[in-house]
């Protein structure tokens, strides 16, 4: 039996409403966090094939694993984790050419640590976290108002006023002043 959700229920609502075993909690879950969990291996250098596979894993074994989470409220950080995990199995079972030195003689593989010059983990899951709130409160406004944010903020070269005022079908404002 479905039992309605609200329109933006807390992470530990989701969480209990899917162990109840709610579709709709299901899907808002998914979409929720969707960006963030494709986002962590597509960062870790793995292509479009790969990253589905890890975001597919990691809800498998969240349904897995669902009903013995302790701080349901704590889901996207153990999503995230979860999928750092994942991850990181996945490019150790392809035998990244960078490991390959890092395997001994007997096949066993060593301890190894690999140059890192991007931004640790925790400043990547910060920006994560703090561009998932945005798409979030982008979605949240009316269909007009998205456009217009898509139209000057995500987008590589911002159209001119005349492409926005089309688009959005309003006059285009000129300045009287000279």
């Amino acid at each position: 039996m479905n039992t309605p959700v609200d329109l933006d229920p807390s992470d530990k609502a989701l969480v209990l409403a899917c162990r109840r075993g709610d579709e709709a909690a299901w899907e808002a879950l998914i979409k929720r966090y969707q960006r963030l969990i494709y986002s962590i291996p597509r960062r870790a250098g793995l292509d479009e094939s790969l990253s589905s596979d890890v975001f597919q894993n990691v809800f498998a074994i969240l349904v897995e694993k669902l009903g013995g989470i302790e701080r349901p409220e704590r889901i996207q950080a153990w999503l995230v984790t979860t999928t750092r995990r994942e991850t990181w199995r996945v490019i150790l079972g392809r035998k990244d050419p960078r490991l390959a030195s890092a395997e001994s003689e007997d096949g066993e593989m060593a301890a190894v640590e690999l140059a890192d010059t991007g931004p640790l983990p925790d400043q990547i899951l910060e920006r994560m976290e703090y561009q998932h709130q945005i798409r979030m409160a982008v979605d949240s406004l009316d269909e007009r108002c998205q456009t217009l944010i898509t139209l000057l903020f995500y987008r590589s070269d911002p159209p001119a006023y005349s492409e926005v005022a089309e688009t959005l079908g309003i006059p285009e404002f000129t300045s009287s002043r000279g």
